[in-house]
């Protein structure tokens, strides 16, 4: 079974203004290079691992880990917003496989997703519904988090399921590096918007519109340097990244939650989508990362990565983007 890996980093102000052109053209290459390698996979089937920003899940029931066998776009900041193409009995049969691994995983047959798992699938398939695609929502942003290395064993028992598909699947994983964007955090959430990532629940045309302009005011300050959101660590991107490169994830067992927040903000737990994608891959032996860039991005209020990761070959070749 071909079986191939693509991580990219997401960012609402992809979709909105204020990103500079310069920046705009590199990170859109660097997408487009990945896209490239998707085409030439050719996908079947398509595995996501992504997080969500309070838009399809709240702490009223909030997994560590969820399979979708049906979902849809809520379309936060402009993205796909509608049904998903799921396959919904391969997608339960994953979730039973990986339930038999002994990795405790939700399932919903009504997933809401927002821009973290659909603006990957537009930016590198073209479209949201360009192939069937099984989304499994990682929590990256509810406290408390579990440890790091379930997000691995977590990705371990998804390869192993895949590896008894005769299909080529794409395994993407989305979110990181670090950044520390204005998401809302329980511990000190107030009023509608404790309400709000509490119960959940649509939000009106206006709504959406009021906090896409509070996001492109927090990036426009961040850039600036400006405002109170946490720096970006791009050392400590580039040692997390460096760890998927070589294949020593097994590290991630000793990678402590409060260590991550404080070397690299909150928002940086959406590193165990990654850990997760790569680890299905490693089931199957040992790989090599042909696609690689990074570039911290103040701008879009994140360390910015790409990754893609095959088995591994005789004669690994290497195309290298901007570090």
């Amino acid at each position: 079974m071909p079986l191939a890996v693509c991580c990219v980093s997401h960012s609402p102000l992809l979709e909105l203004p204020g990103p500079e052109p310069e920046l705009r053209t590199e990170i859109g290459a660097a997408l487009d290079v990945a896209a490239g390698f998707v085409r030439d996979l050719d996908p079947e089937l398509v595995v996501t691992f992504s997080p969500d920003h309070y838009n399809g899940f709240f702490y009223r029931t909030m997994p560590q880990f969820c399979v979708g066998t049906a979902a849809s776009g809520v379309g936060d900041y402009g993205t796909h917003a509608g049904p998903l193409d799921v396959p919904a009995t391969l997608a339960t049969e994953l979730a039973e496989s990986v339930l038999a691994a002994g990795v405790d995983v939700a399932v919903s047959t009504a997933m809401e997703v927002d821009h973290g798992t659909v603006q990957p699938l537009a930016r590198l398939l073209g479209a949201a519904t360009a192939r069937p695609v099984i989304p499994i929502f990682v929590n990256a942003v509810a406290v408390p988090l579990g440890p790091v290395d379930r997000a691995r064993a977590l990705g371990a028992a998804v390869g192993a399921f895949l590896s008894t598909l005769d299909a080529r699947v794409l395994v993407l994983g989305s979110g990181g590096l670090s950044h520390d964007p204005p998401v809302p955090r329980l511990a000190t959430a107030t009023g509608a918007i404790r309400d709000r990532i509490v119960h959940g629940g649509p939000m009106s045309a206006g709504q959406r519109a009021a906090r896409s302009a509070a996001v492109v005011e927090a990036a426009r300050e961040f850039a600036a340097g400006e405002g109170t959101l946490q720096p970006l660590n791009p050392q400590w991107d580039t040692e997390f990244l460096t760890l998927l490169d070589e294949g020593r994830l097994t590290e991630f067992a000793r990678w402590d939650n409060a260590a991550i927040t404080a070397a690299a903000g909150h928002s940086a737990h959406e590193i165990r989508t990654w850990v997760a994608a790569f680890a299905a891959l490693a089931q199957q032996g040992p790989y090599r990362t042909p696609v690689r860039y990074y570039r911290a991005a103040p701008a879009l209020i994140t360390g910015f990565a790409v990754r893609t990761a095959v088995p591994a070959d005789p004669d690994p070749t290497t195309r290298e983007g901007r570090s």
